[in-house]
């Protein structure tokens, strides 16, 4: 089984959906991730400003870190750092988790004119 590691910034919560102001590109991320999840790979997500230790006990993203703090998120696959300073699009997750993915699926969560996040069940989007 794939691992995938995420190492955000400090951030009141992953999903972009915290606050008044929501950010469509982490809303998108997290339920990329679940996607992810779904076809079988292990993610685990860590917030700077919530697991510090996560961060300290990988060499890695701690030399990531050393370089700038404009290097999170940091975004690992068996142990390898795959991207930087970006969230990847699902696309990118494809590639380099090595998942099968048709042209057919769609996300599940959409971001609403509204700008909330919605389940496409909902009927809001």
């Amino acid at each position: 089984m794939k691992k995938l590691e995420v190492f955000d910034p400090a951030m009141c919560c992953s999903t972009g959906v915290c606050g008044v102001d929501v950010d469509p590109v982490l809303a998108q991320f997290a339920a990329d991730l679940k996607w992810v999840e779904a076809h079988g790979v292990s993610v685990s997500r860590y917030n700077l400003g919530q697991e510090p230790q996560a961060f300290a006990a990988n060499p890695s993203v701690v030399r990531e870190m050393e370089a700038g703090i404009d290097r999170l998120p940091v975004v690992v696959v068996d142990g390898h750092i795959v991207s930087t300073g970006m969230y990847p699009t699902r696309d990118q997750l494809v590639q380099k988790l090595s998942i099968a993915h048709t042209t057919e699926e769609k996300p599940r969560v959409r971001i609403s004119a509204a700008g909330g996040c919605c389940d496409p069940k909902s009927g809001c989007c």
